[in-house]
């Protein structure tokens, strides 16, 4: 089933006397339950999607429908209230509140949905289950690990069960191992519990995690690739040989 409709947006940043064009007619889909990885090098473009997406910001020209809504036509309390209820973001940098626990930060996102207390408790066990971090939810986040504050972060995103997971180069911050745990929970959300999640990634070992990798250039979309019955790293290199294509070097711009 259809989750996500892109038809046709544009984006353009500065005044007429210096105009930058940062999408250029992109038009997608993402299918409920997917696991998509946008891809490009600094400056394609690849960001500012997951941005309008996110209706952190807004398009210039075009349409982003999530089911059956236009976000490209909200505004104040409905789109605070579609932000709450329907998406889910993870950040590189984590955005944990450092003065509460793992457990209160996950448990903010329920409060502010007014959800009861015995219902709150019982989700948030269930999804520290899933992402392996039962053992730090009384910790604050100077007390754990990168790897630790992300899957905490990613609790917190998943915990309210919204449409559409939003990561921006979720294992930016992290060493190799922790990335690797992160991704491995990213692919059980995605599998055993429905969860469709676009992520953002420079990183081609990344992006071998998802289902689906959309490459961006100069703010078009330049190729795809569908992971299909390809084993991880057979999908990572078919991902290396579309880097080489576009030219990126794979320790800068990919």
């Amino acid at each position: 089933m259809e989750l996500l409709k892109i038809e046709h947006i544009e984006k353009y940043y500065g005044s007429r006397s210096s105009l930058t064009k940062a999408i250029d007619d992109i038009s997608l889909k993402v299918e409920s339950g997917e696991f998509t990885a946008i891809m490009g090098a600094s400056g394609s473009g690849k960001t500012t999607l997951l941005n309008v997406i996110s209706t952190i910001d807004g398009v210039t020209a075009g349409k982003i429908m999530l089911e059956d809504t236009d976000i490209t036509a909200l505004k104040g309390k409905e789109l605070n209230k579609f932000r709450r209820d329907k998406l889910g973001f993870i950040f590189q940098d984590f955005n944990l509140l450092d003065t509460l626990t793992a457990y209160e930060n996950i448990a903010l996102a329920l409060s502010i949905k007014k959800e009861p207390a015995a219902q709150i408790e019982e989700r948030i066990n269930e999804v520290a289950a899933q992402l392996e971090i039962t053992d730090v939810l009384q910790k604050y986040p100077y007390q754990m690990s990168g790897g630790q504050k992300q899957r905490v972060a990613s609790a917190r995103a998943i915990v309210t069960s919204p449409k559409l997971i939003l990561a921006d180069e979720p294992t930016g911050a992290l060493d190799s191992k922790s990335s690797k745990l992160l991704l491995e929970r990213f692919g059980y959300l995605n599998k055993e519990c429905g969860a469709t999640i676009l992520m953002v990634t420079h990183d081609s070992f990344t992006a071998s995690y998802a289902s689906r990798v959309i490459f961006i250039k100069d703010g078009k979309v330049f190729n795809e690739l569908s992971r299909g019955d390809n084993t991880r790293k057979q999908f990572f290199d078919r991902i290396i040989d579309v880097v080489t294509l576009l030219g990126g070097d794979l320790s800068d711009a990919l």
